[in-house]
């Protein structure tokens, strides 16, 4: 059952409302924060307009993709309604939760924990999946068949795997420098080993390189785009395991490798024009 909204601001850019909500959560146990834009077309009489789900990356809140890739232009252009959840529970009093940065705290890895220390609170992904669309679709003027995800690192391996754990529920998906084979590097080891216990077998269920063998849903096309000056390229990212196991999986993809760029808001805000441009093609298209 969806719950209660609180509006915490509302900010006009072109055209429409940037606005941050806040609300009890009964899949984390606390109080979480999403922001949502809305456009300028969500202010016409009987409107129903496609929704973009933005996943955002460790150490992050709901506050950088809202404040640093100027995405608002584009949703506004594209007439699409855009919710940005916050990156994990916060303050519930976990011992260990804010003692390093890219576990706990602002890295809940859209997973949804089975070890009995964050099983209570830790629960990103039906959040993300279930609970929050809720909210949006009793809320907003969103039309509940026409939804995209798109992501940045963490939450680039978020919307990817959220939309091939889920045939149907996303229409378009893409992502930014995606954490590709979390089971097979640090920040995946680090935070499935500590929410999924030690059984490697129960890590597969949230890597996309495994889910993309196993996918048997409607036709998508995945659009990644990768900074070449990535510092966490090789050793984090592994685009070229996503490539090969799209490859092998006969799924499109479409791998941009841009020349000089790096992880930051900079890289996404150079080309986020192009996703939602992506988005809009697949999410605007008539029924």
């Amino acid at each position: 059952m969806a719950g209660t909204l609180t509006e915490a601001s509302s900010t006009k850019i072109f055209g429409g409302y940037q606005k941050v909500f806040k609300h009890e959560s009964h899949h984390t146990d606390c109080t979480m924060t999403f922001a949502v834009y809305l456009p300028p077309q969500a202010e016409e009489d009987g409107a129903k307009l496609p929704v973009l789900y933005y996943l955002s990356g460790l150490t992050c809140t709901e506050q950088n993709v809202v404040t640093k890739s100027g995405f608002q232009r584009y949703a506004a252009e594209h007439g699409l309604i855009v919710v940005c959840p916050d990156t994990s529970p916060r303050g519930c009093g976990i011992e260990g939760e804010d003692d390093s940065w890219d576990f706990g705290t602002g890295a809940g890895f859209y997973v949804d924990a089975t070890e009995e220390k964050w099983k209570k609170n830790y629960n990103m992904y039906s959040y993300v999946t279930e609970e929050l669309p809720a909210l949006v679709n009793s809320n907003f003027p969103v039309n509940m068949e026409r939804t995209g995800i798109t992501g940045h690192s963490m939450g680039g391996h978020g919307a990817i795997v959220c939309a091939l754990k889920n045939p149907g529920l996303y229409q378009s998906v893409s992502a930014f420098s995606p954490i590709c084979n979390p089971c097979d590097c640090p920040w995946g080891e680090k935070c499935f080993g500590n929410y999924l216990g030690s059984d490697k077998e129960a890590w597969k269920a949230y890597d996309a390189c495994e889910l993309l063998q196993e996918y048997n849903g409607p036709p998508l096309t995945l659009l990644v785009d990768q900074g070449k000056a990535d510092n966490f390229l090789e050793g984090q990212l592994k685009p070229d395991n996503l490539v090969a196991a799209a490859r092998k999986a006969g799924m499109p993809l479409i791998m941009r490798l841009q020349e000089g760029y790096d992880h930051s808001y900079y890289f996404i805000a150079s080309f986020i024009g192009d996703h939602f441009h992506h988005h809009a093609k697949v999410l605007n298209e008539p029924a």
